[in-house]
């Protein structure tokens, strides 16, 4: 299998991240002895977090004026890798007190303290920040950013994250599995966890999991047969899944799609790429070729 990776280094990610860039009441009247009804102040903004929407994005995250919010691929590890001069076009967003519109769950929700000492509200792990180019609310002017920015959805089967990959051995790959410095555009599941693809596989066929699944702990299948939403960058209709030994397997591009057990589903973790040499199992990655048959 041959799978062409897309490779953004470390400088090109700290420049993009710089550059990017009185009248009476209607109820009683005067002589009334009801009290007048309360009215609410113009503009009262809603909950901390809601979900508002959107004609193309469907129910996207917003924060309590309206503003959608975003997530950050190179948040990777859940930390915030937008500082400095990225800060000047993304804001940070935190509620302390957070309260939380209908459809949305309050164990989503969470927060970081930032390496100034500030803090940043998650959702799903992923920090959130507005966009200085978003107008008024509602807008989503900063979705596909660079090809590293997304509206904050809560309907992701997956999402798209950018780091250095580590493998279990500790040694550091580049994007062609090589040891070596440089970061890698690679795919996670809605949470950030890494997905990954196996080399002798085939189009819709996973020849790794046994029958009695004895094996899936150490990679198991990725069970999602319907899927949602994907980032804007990536063709929703590569998705697809399979059914192994009467479970759901998803699938890009035909590539049956797993997990690595020893990654612990802790976002950021890619020890699978050295694993039991560098190259069988690859992060997915979005540019790969279709499967063979």
């Amino acid at each position: 299998m041959r799978l062409r990776f897309i490779l953004i280094p470390f400088l090109s990610i700290i420049v993009l991240g710089t550059f990017n860039s009185c009248s009476k009441s209607s109820g009683g009247g005067y002589g009334s002895t009801t009290p007048p009804a309360a009215v609410p102040p113009a503009n009262t903004p809603g909950p901390a977090f809601q979900l508002k929407t959107d004609s193309h994005f469907g129910s996207i995250l917003a924060d309590a004026n309206g503003n959608t919010l975003y997530f950050f691929s190179l948040d990777a590890d859940g930390k915030s890798a937008c500082t400095a001069g990225c800060l000047a076009v993304w804001s940070v967003s935190y509620n302390a007190g957070s309260t939380f519109g209908a459809g949305l769950t309050a164990s989503d929700f969470s927060s970081i303290t930032r390496s100034d000492g500030s803090k940043q509200s998650t959702y799903k792990g992923w920090p959130l920040y507005t966009y200085s180019g978003d107008a008024a609310a509602g807008a989503v002017n900063g979705d596909g950013v660079m090809g590293i920015w997304f509206v904050a959805k809560p309907d992701y089967t997956v999402m798209l994250a950018v780091t250095q990959l580590v493998g279990i051995d500790g040694v550091k790959y580049d994007s062609t599995l090589k040891a070596g410095i440089g970061a890698t555009l690679y795919m996670t599941d809605d949470h950030g966890v890494t997905l990954y693809s196996l080399s002798i596989d085939k189009s819709e066929k996973n020849n790794y999991t046994l029958s009695d699944f004895s094996n899936d702990a150490v990679w198991p299948i990725v069970q999602i047969n319907t899927i949602q939403n994907v980032p804007s960058v990536l063709d929703k209709s590569a998705f697809s899944s399979i059914t192994v030994f009467t479970k759901p397997q998803l699938t890009y591009k035909g590539w049956p799609i797993y997990k690595f057990g020893a990654d612990a589903n802790t976002r950021g973790n890619t020890k699978g790429v050295s694993v039991t040499i560098p190259g069988p199992w690859p992060v997915m990655d979005q540019a790969s070729k279709s499967a063979p048959l």
